[in-house]
């Protein structure tokens, strides 16, 4: 059943009505200097399942992970020489990195799609930053629209879209930019992801040099498009009823016995989703993994393209 979203005054008492939102694994829009962000707590996995349940994110995109500083950022990314320039160059502002995600960052594996890098930025504005540092921690966030509409640049446009599907949207008008940020990988050499909100220009002048391109035919490891899942090395089977000899069963729902691992013996999709990227790293090394049938219906459509692609033929 859906409840009134909370409309959120830009003062000190809404900041921190939407800090304990977050606290409490509640989704909360906000403004930044480019668009409206859907933010969920980036440590809370259920939390952040419920982003890709609310904007009906068909299949675990990557997700922006936006802190309140380089030092926070640094907690959760290994920065190099370059990455490091960019950052002290651009933030806070409209550019995203991309960097190999430290051991120990407490972020959810939806955060990041399984893979090991993470796009981090540290948003400008005088909403978003006082909430984040309210907050206190990393907040993941994608535009704050359904999945495949236009990105708000208002509060108003996040209504039409997520009203009564999230918990607040704080108001902090039209949004100064009004496109996504820019999107730089740093896990090789600097190379553009995704066009947005910082110029190129701008930015291979810090670098000294031009950026390299995504290579052609392959999918870079950003937010902003599809998805380079993780697989893992064992064999999967899917749609699985009864396993075969040597399989490790990974089961849903509560008629499913003897599983390994459950993705959720309740048969709730959003507890699925929080679990699939860690539960399949779990099993991998221990055989050959059978799912259980999933349901074609909400999460249950991208946990099922996530699967797909992980039982794919490898090259």
């Amino acid at each position: 059943m859906q409840t009134a979203t909370e409309r959120l005054a830009p003062d000190a008492a809404g900041i921190d009505r939407a800090a304990a939102l977050l606290r409490q694994g509640a989704l909360v829009a906000f403004p930044t200097e480019t668009v409206y962000g859907l933010g969920a707590d980036a440590r809370q996995g259920t939390a952040v399942a419920e982003i890709f349940a609310a904007k009906g994110r068909p299949q675990f995109n990557p997700l922006i992970v936006h802190v309140a500083d380089l030092d926070a950022a640094r907690r959760l990314g290994d920065f190099d020489a370059d990455a490091l320039a960019l950052a002290n160059a651009f933030w806070p502002g409209p550019l995203t990195l991309v960097v190999p995600m430290r051991a120990g960052s407490g972020l959810s594996e939806l955060v990041t799609a399984g893979l090991r890098t993470v796009g981090i930025r540290v948003p400008a504005g005088t909403v978003v930053e006082p909430l984040l540092r309210t907050f206190g921690g990393p907040v993941a966030a994608p535009s704050a629209n359904l999945s495949g509409k236009v990105s708000p640049t208002t509060a108003d446009h996040v209504l039409e879209g997520l009203g009564g599907g999230i918990a607040a949207v704080l108001d902090g008008g039209r949004t100064e930019v009004g496109v996504e940020s820019t999107i730089v990988g740093c896990f090789d050499h600097p190379r553009l992801l995704r066009p947005g909100g910082l110029p190129t220009e701008s930015i291979e002048a810090a670098l000294g040099r031009p950026l390299a391109h995504a290579p052609a035919g392959k999918t870079p490891n950003a937010p902003g498009q599809l998805a380079s899942h993780y697989a893992p090395d064992a064999p999967i089977r899917l749609n699985v009823t009864a396993p075969r000899p040597g399989e490790r069963l990974l089961g849903f729902g509560p008629t499913v016995k003897d599983a390994d691992l459950n993705l959720s013996p309740s048969g709730d999709l959003v507890e699925a989703a929080s679990n699939l990227f860690a539960y399949l790293r779990r099993m991998d090394g221990r055989g050959p993994i059978a799912v259980s049938p999933i349901p074609e219906r909400g999460l249950g459509r991208a946990i099922n393209d996530r699967l797909a692609r992980a039982a794919a033929p490898r090259p």
